[in-house]
């Protein structure tokens, strides 16, 4: 499988909270992800609006897989995760419904874009 993926200018960070906290009024950007469970509140958002003090990963850079991909489709994760880890590059997955987010931190930006394109994918 071949995919072509645009890289996002922005940086991001993936902040966690305790799942009783509100949402905060810091948490945004072109890409804005939340997710609450039992056990966390957990904010995909622009890196330089959570502030110090939070707890995050940050500087994270995303890939967006040009979609929409249909919920049939069969082993997209896979076909970018995949030579990612030959490449020993962690990396934090985003679905939404029309598409996915793969994000990498922004050190290993080029080494993880040369893994994808030594995999057939394009990105731009």
């Amino acid at each position: 499988m071949k995919l072509r993926l645009t890289l996002l200018p922005d940086l991001l960070a993936v902040a966690r909270l305790a799942p009783d906290e509100a949402m905060p009024a810091w948490a945004r950007g072109p890409l804005l992800s939340v997710t609450w469970t039992a056990d966390e509140l957990s904010i995909i958002c622009t890196d330089e609006a959570v502030p110090e003090g939070v707890q995050a990963e940050r500087n994270w850079r995303v890939m967006k897989v040009e979609g929409p991909i249909p919920f049939d489709a069969i082993g997209v994760a896979a076909a970018l995760v995949s030579p990612l880890a030959t490449a020993r590059i962690s990396v934090f997955f985003l679905s939404t419904y029309d598409t996915d987010y793969l994000m990498v931190k922004d050190d290993l930006l080029a080494d993880g874009i040369d893994a994808l394109r030594r995999a057939g994918h394009d990105i731009s």
